[in-house]
């Protein structure tokens, strides 16, 4: 994580570029809905962190419409359904870090991160100690997540 923190980093927005890109395997994209999306963070704070993030690029709640937080809060509920069913955390860590001041990595562009945890688990703390265990590569993490998203759009969408 401290090697995003201390990169260098590319113009414009990832949270309204990676969507443009049609290869969701790639920016770990799992769900596209009308008006927010869900993807997999590319620095976890643990294994199996998501982010659900509106495609309007807005750094506050008050900046959205009605429908675009009604379906942020939909995806974050779909998620939080998703996780407990495919990696069986003890809790999760839910929220919006809104602004540099709260801990924003990319404050322009509002996103929920909604993190497994647990019993055990090394917490936050390994962001001051610069070290970060992640049990399982990404790639692994997407491919038991993925049937799981694809589930709910049938069910969200029924032929």
């Amino acid at each position: 994580r401290m090697t995003y923190i201390l990169s260098d980093k590319p113009p414009g927005c990832i949270f309204c570029e990676k969507p443009r890109i049609q290869d969701d395997a790639q920016n770990l994209i799992l769900w596209r809905g009308q008006t927010a999306f869900v993807m997999m963070n590319r620095y976890p704070y643990n294994n199996g962190h998501l982010m659900v993030v509106p495609h309007a690029h807005a750094a506050s709640l008050t900046d959205m419409e009605p429908a675009q937080r009604a379906e942020l809060g939909e995806l974050t509920m779909r998620c939080e359904q998703v996780l407990r069913q495919a990696m069986r955390p003890d809790g999760l860590n839910i929220g919006l870090n809104l602004g540099s001041a709260a801990g924003a990595g990319i404050a322009e562009h509002l996103h929920v991160h909604v993190v497994p945890r647990w019993d055990g688990d090394t917490s936050y703390m390994t962001v001051v100690g610069e070290v970060r265990v992640i049990p399982q590569h990404l790639g692994d993490t997407y491919a038991l997540l993925m049937p799981y998203f694809q589930a709910l759009c049938q069910e969200a969408h029924p032929a």
